[in-house]
């Protein structure tokens, strides 16, 4: 029976059915090694399985980077009070009312304005001005000084004498910042209007006491900060703030307590969590991670159809042997195991080779981090990995299952063999 012959077989049952599945899979010419088109069946799944383990995880942990950078910078909810003009004058009422919750663990005023920056020369940018609290950092509802690079914060009295300001790397590249180097803050909220119908902005002189890098484009190269009283001098708010951030024990609750403060606060004040106030770019990010699985699942998926493809041809090859194991007494769910059995160990070795190729190129990326991305297109400057247990779980669990169903089509056809017609073939 050519293939058949060879070693001792069992007799019957399943274990037979698994030993001339074993026999149908290696060659006839290279006893011992798998044809040719077994391994490209092979390769196709473990490519596949691959490509989905490293997109996913970039996907996973571009949403987890992000998740990070963004509450490291900023707070996990914010309160302001709604109206022409977004200021707040009795924020120490609302600072009181927000500690009050039970699942707040720190509160803070903040400012929030845009402005425009000009270090010297014809050149100027906007920037984002945030004028913090010192109970920001020491209640750590905002980190944004473990992200320093270089100097300090804007707290500590300058040698110029003149108010400090925080700003990103990324800005301090653009208008060649360092720390000591005079900025001047250019205003439009205070301005005012002259004799002559004139809008003059309220400038300012600030000295760059540090320097800062999140790893986030729009943070880094937009945002600054500087002490809560200096922002309200330039601002002309007086003793006003434009709102309260407080953060949470856990992040993923701050949306209920959102809502509770709102309620608790009433008309005209309103808090936004996190995930609300970057609702557009999670969204986008869980769509885009959805859409990349479903394409490179189908390359699981026609990877497949070399399973069925070689085992189609199995079945054209051994169908005398087929007709011989009928008449011999072999059922057509025995013949069906066979090559079954065949399809789902080329699926289960394509799959733990693309498992461990996936894992192996992931760990490469998260370790020397080889591919740099475009920060205004991506957000970040590099590319985060993160393997989830439940994201390889669906993964090799999808890729099985493809493989199983590939068997199904070519397992009946050789089932469907009479045995007079399978002796018969030529």
């Amino acid at each position: 029976m050519g293939s058949v012959t060879g070693g001792t077989p069992p007799r019957s049952g399943t274990a037979l059915e698994w030993w001339l599945a074993r026999r149908y899979l290696s060659s006839r010419r290279w006893r011992g090694f798998v044809s040719m088109i077994t391994v490209i069946a092979i390769g196709g799944v473990a490519v596949g399985v691959m490509a989905l383990i490293v997109v996913i995880g970039v996907m996973s942990g571009l949403q987890k980077d992000l998740r990070e950078k963004i509450l490291g910078a900023s707070a996990h909810g914010i309160v302001i009070e709604v109206g022409q003009q977004v200021r707040m004058d009795a924020w120490p009422l609302v600072l009181d009312r927000i500690r009050e919750d039970p699942d707040v663990t720190a509160a803070a005023p903040f400012i929030y304005t845009e402005v425009g920056l000009n270090a010297g020369g014809g050149f100027s940018t906007g920037a984002v001005l945030r004028g913090l609290h010192e109970d920001s950092l020491s209640l750590s509802v905002t980190q944004i000084d473990s992200y320093l690079v270089s100097g300090g914060l804007p707290f500590e009295p300058t040698e110029s004498g003149r108010p400090g300001i925080v700003v990103g790397e990324g800005l301090a590249g653009t208008l060649g910042l360092y720390p000591g180097k005079l900025l001047t803050v250019v205003s439009f909220q205070n301005a005012e209007l002259t004799s002559a119908g004139f809008v003059m902005p309220q400038l300012r002189r600030f000295e760059v006491t540090g320097i800062f890098r999140t790893g986030l484009y729009q943070y880094d190269t937009k945002f600054t900060y500087v002490e809560l009283e200096t922002a309200q001098e330039l601002l002309g708010l007086g003793t006003s703030v434009t709102g309260v951030e407080f953060n949470v024990v856990d992040p993923w609750t701050a949306n209920e307590v959102a809502r509770r403060i709102s309620n608790s606060l009433g008309y005209p004040y309103r808090a936004d969590d996190w995930q609300r106030q970057n609702a557009n770019l999670f969204s986008a990010l869980k769509l885009e991670k959805l859409a990349m699985g479903i394409i490179l699942l189908l390359i699981v998926l026609v990877a497949c159809f070399n399973i069925v493809s070689t085992l189609i041809m199995m079945v054209a090859e051994k169908t005398r042997e087929i007709g011989i194991l009928r008449s011999m007494g072999m059922t057509g769910k025995g013949i069906t195991r066979i090559f079954m059995y065949q399809g789902i160990v080329i699926g289960l070795v394509g799959t733990v080779l693309g498992v461990i190729l996936g894992g192996g190129l992931a760990w490469a990326l998260h370790r020397y981090e080889f591919i740099t991305i475009p920060g205004d297109v991506y957000f970040v400057d590099r590319l985060p990995i993160q393997l989830d247990v439940v994201d390889m779980a669906i993964i090799v669990g999808a890729s099985l299952l493809i493989t199983f169903l590939a068997t199904i089509y070519p397992s009946r056809r050789a089932a469907a063999l009479t045995p007079v017609d399978a002796i018969r073939h030529d």
